[in-house]
């Protein structure tokens, strides 16, 4: 077939404000033509034909904040029990379950060991492997006593994190990922709420480890991405020109105004998912947390939802991306940060659509050509049963996602009554 033709269906453009009934076009790996009524396009012989059927076409999801080699585990010394070899294998499967949940694109937030990220990004870039577009990030670099340390005096033990104390540390690190070809260098400034010596409010890495970081990250064309909910943690990322700021929770009044300031550059992924979770679901899964974790986490969401809201009134591009990939926030619920989105944060259904796609693009550095349906984008799609406009929540529900098309070819087939078949010659 020379294209593919979706018509009788209800477009989201992730650019207009409202969506539209139409027909789109895909030939090779772009959108090829849009057009605005029915009957608007004439294709070519051989383009296959897709009804739609009344469904929504929509640009596929971006998740701002993916850990795709994190195990579901219930703690962070168990996803470093995990030896390589099922490692890799474990990520191969939930890369493929996070597309098979319509997300076309995933930014990786951190890598639970050195190359993981590495080696599966560039196995679905082969095609070897089925997956989103993927930004491999590297493990993620923190202090003594800082988030992801997990060692003791009398036992070392692994997670998602790599230790280091003073800049020269953290600067070979850094070189050490850009070698082994990481898109993203993470970094851990600030604490969390269940780590005992390092909260959420802690401040944990200076000034000169941060800069050392950017200094390397700057030097050879890569983003930095900071774990940062403390306020100062915030600010010290900003100073220093981190680009992707994960949580801000607790950022005060000068962090807010920082981080409009910086609104051109920067990305905010506050990850409600797991502080929801954690703060509301782990009990369910038997992850009993002391009572003045449970009261700063309460404390923690408010903050987020108040800050988020803020951010989002002074422009800075917020984006869906929670943090999934333990026991409690398990991958493949990922969508649900949408349904925060507009419950907690006050975002319109096409606001919090817009912002894990167009403004997901944007973060994928593809602004422009990815996360929208227009001339000339790329094609990521998803056709879905039904209108999320009117419940967000139907993108949490897999079958609910009749096809999806990755770069223009179809990872989900469409069902047998809507197969797509080639415009035959008059």
């Amino acid at each position: 077939m020379s294209g593919i033709l979706f018509k009788n269906v209800r477009v989201i453009d992730a650019v207009a404000r409202t969506p539209f009934q139409g027909e789109v076009l895909v030939e090779g790996n772009r959108i090829r033509a849009v057009a605005r009524k029915p009957g608007g396009i004439k294709p070519a012989v051989g383009t296959g034909i897709v009804d739609g059927g009344g469904a929504t076409l929509m640009p596929g999801l971006v998740e701002a904040h993916a850990h795709p080699s994190f195990a579901n585990t219930s703690t962070l010394e168990a996803l470093g029990d995990i030896p390589p070899e099922e490692h890799v294998l474990l990520t191969m499967k939930h890369v493929r379950l996070l597309l098979d949940h319509g997300f076309t694109s995933i930014n990786s937030a951190a890598s639970a060991k050195p190359r993981l990220d590495i080696v599966i990004r560039n196995a679905i870039n082969a095609g070897d492997i089925p997956g989103p577009r993927m930004l491999a990030a590297s493990p993620e670099m923190t202090v003594t006593s800082g988030l992801g340390d997990v060692s003791l005096m009398h036992m070392q033990r692994d997670t998602f994190a790599m230790v280091a104390d003073g800049p020269d540390e953290f600067r070979r690190l850094a070189r050490l990922f850009v070698r082994e070809g990481v898109d993203t260098l993470k970094i851990n400034p600030s604490g969390d709420e269940f780590v005992p010596y390092a909260r959420a409010r802690h401040t944990v890495m200076n000034e000169a480890e941060v800069a050392a970081v950017c200094e390397v990250a700057r030097s050879r064309d890569k983003r930095v991405a900071a774990h940062a909910r403390s306020a100062e943690s915030v600010k010290l990322a900003l100073r220093h020109g981190v680009e992707i700021i994960f949580h801000a929770t607790l950022a005060d009044e000068e962090a807010l105004d920082m981080l409009e300031a910086a609104k051109e550059r920067v990305f905010v992924a506050p990850t409600v998912g797991i502080t929801y979770a954690t703060y509301r679901e782990a009990a369910d899964h038997g992850i009993v947390l002391p009572d003045d974790v449970v009261r700063a986490l309460e404390v923690e969401l408010q903050c987020a939802c108040d800050n988020m809201k803020a951010l989002k009134r002074r422009g800075v591009r917020v984006l869906p991306g929670g943090d999934y990939g333990f026991a409690w926030n398990p991958i493949g619920r990922n969508a649900r940060d949408l349904e925060y989105f507009v419950n907690l944060f006050g975002f319109s259904p096409m606001e919090a659509i817009v912002a894990a796609t167009r403004l997901g693009g944007e973060l994928m550095m593809h602004p422009g050509e990815l996360g929208q349906i227009k001339v000339g984008c790329l094609a990521d799609l998803l056709l879905v049963d039904g209108d999320p406009l009117q419940d967000i929540r139907i993108l949490q529900d897999r079958e609910r996602l009749l096809a999806i098309m990755k770069d223009g070819r179809f990872h989900k087939n469409l069902p047998a009554d809507r197969i797509a078949r080639p415009l035959a010659a008059d």
